[in-house]
């Protein structure tokens, strides 16, 4: 293979894996070598996520699973994120990393407060911080009736980093530069609607 045809390769890889976790992976695309599947029991890519998980229900933390991660996974961390908001895009609803590497996804509801444990299998996982500089979960509430998208990065490391608390989306893509050997993502959405009200699609 000639070198243009090599960097035509390589520039296409790359492309592919910028647009599985959108502009979240722009400085760790190049070194992802695989993708996985990202689910959830109660979610479901490109459509409506339940209220519980904002603002308009319980506001907690949806489930999330993943299965296919690559072989030497030490570590994951989450992003959740909104690209269709913030100054600039993306406004981060949720960071979580130092996920054991044996870990098959988060259950609903991790805690909002640091001072409690996190659920077996767990430990020592942590909570960054968010677009409103807290290291919780805040779900969706899109002005108005816009319809927001919320794509979920899932990130499996080579290393146990065993990062500090509190990190912003920038801080925790640094520190997991040179470490990302997999990718996986999805991304439902959310219109904000009363109570009594059937969700539209």
């Amino acid at each position: 293979m000639s070198a243009a045809a090599s960097s035509r390769t390589q520039m296409s890889a790359r492309s592919a894996l910028c647009a599985l976790a959108f502009t979240v992976c722009l400085p760790l695309a190049a070194e992802a070598q695989a993708t996985f599947v990202v689910e959830s029991p109660t979610m479901r890519a490109g459509e409506m996520m339940p209220r519980d998980y904002s603002p308009d229900g319980r506001n907690v933390s949806p489930p999330l699973a993943w299965r296919g991660l690559p072989d030497g996974t030490r570590q994951i961390a989450v992003i959740c994120q909104d690209h269709g908001a913030g100054n600039p895009p993306p406004w981060v609803h949720w960071i979580i990393y130092n996920i054991p590497g044996s870990a098959t996804g988060l259950p609903e509801g991790i805690p909002f407060d640091e001072s409690r444990p996190m659920p077996p299998g767990l430990e020592g996982a942590v909570q960054g911080a968010n677009g409103w500089g807290m290291p919780m979960y805040r779900g969706p509430a899109p002005p108005g009736t816009s319809l927001h998208h919320y794509h979920f990065a899932v990130f499996a490391l080579d290393a146990e980093l065993d990062l500090p608390p509190g990190l912003t989306r920038d801080e925790l893509l640094e520190a997991i530069d040179g470490h990302v050997i997999g990718l996986g993502s999805m991304t439902p959405h959310y219109r904000r609607h009363p109570e009594n009200q059937e969700i539209d699609p």
